[in-house]
C-alpha cells in the first residue's frame, strides 16, 4: 500500500510538471487544469499504459524477426508514441485541458509526454526511495520524526516482562511452563 501511494504521489508531481511544460511549449491550454489532468494522467500512466504496452507491444513483437535492428528501434519508438498519443487524447477528453483544432496540440504533447516517461524511468528509483523515506518519517513508521524525542522506557516489572515477551513471543507464564517441561 505504501509503495503504491508513494509511486502515485511522485508520478502525480512529475506529471503535473510535464503538463505545465506541455502548456508552455505547445498550443494546448493546460492552466489550472494541470491538477485534475495530472491525476487523470497519473491514473492512465499507472493502469492503462501497461495494458496498452502489453497489447500493442505484443503485436509489434510478433513481427520483430522480419525487421532490421533499426526497424525494431523505430517500431518501439512508434509504439511508445502511439501509447502517449492515446493517453494524451484521453487526458484531454476527461480533464479541462483544451487542445482545440490545432494539429500541433495533438502532435507535440505525446512527444513531450514520451520524453517525460523516459526521464521519469531514469530517476524513478531514487525519487521514489527518497519519497518513501519521507513518507515513513511523516507516519512514524521508519523511526522517530525529526524534532521529537522517543518516550522514556518504563522500568516497572510489567515493562520488563513486556520487553521479554517482545524478544521471544512468550509470556512469563508460558516461559515457566516450558522450563518445567524440560
Amino acid at each position: 500500500m505504501k509503495n503504491g501511494i508513494v509511486r502515485f504521489v511522485v508520478l502525480l508531481v512529475f506529471n503535473i510538471l510535464v503538463l505545465l511544460v506541455i502548456g508552455w511549449f505547445t498550443p494546448a491550454h493546460v492552466g489550472w487544469s494541470a491538477l485534475w489532468a495530472g491525476i487523470v494522467l497519473t491514473l492512465l500512466t499507472m493502469f492503462v499504459k501497461p495494458l496498452l504496452t502489453r497489447w500493442i507491444g505484443g503485436r509489434a513483437a510478433k513481427t520483430a524477426g522480419q525487421r532490421t535492428r533499426a526497424g525494431n528501434g523505430l517500431a518501439q519508438a512508434g509504439v511508445v508514441l502511439l501509447i502517449a498519443a492515446i493517453v494524451w487524447i484521453v487526458t484531454v477528453l476527461v480533464s479541462g485541458v483544451r487542445a482545440g483544432l490545432n494539429p500541433l496540440a495533438y502532435i507535440l504533447p505525446p512527444i513531450i509526454l514520451a520524453a517525460g516517461w523516459w526521464v521519469y524511468d531514469l530517476i524513478a528509483g531514487r525519487v521514489e526511495s527518497h519519497a518513501g523515506a519521507l513518507y515513513d518519517k511523516a507516519t512514524g513508521a521508519g523511526g522517530s520524526v525529526a524534532g521529537t524525542a522517543t518516550p522514556p522506557i518504563a522500568s516497572s516489572p510489567e515493562a520488563a516482562a513486556g520487553r521479554r515477551e517482545l524478544q521471544d513471543g512468550l509470556t512469563d507464564e508460558q516461559r515457566r511452563m516450558l522450563d518445567d517441561l524440560g
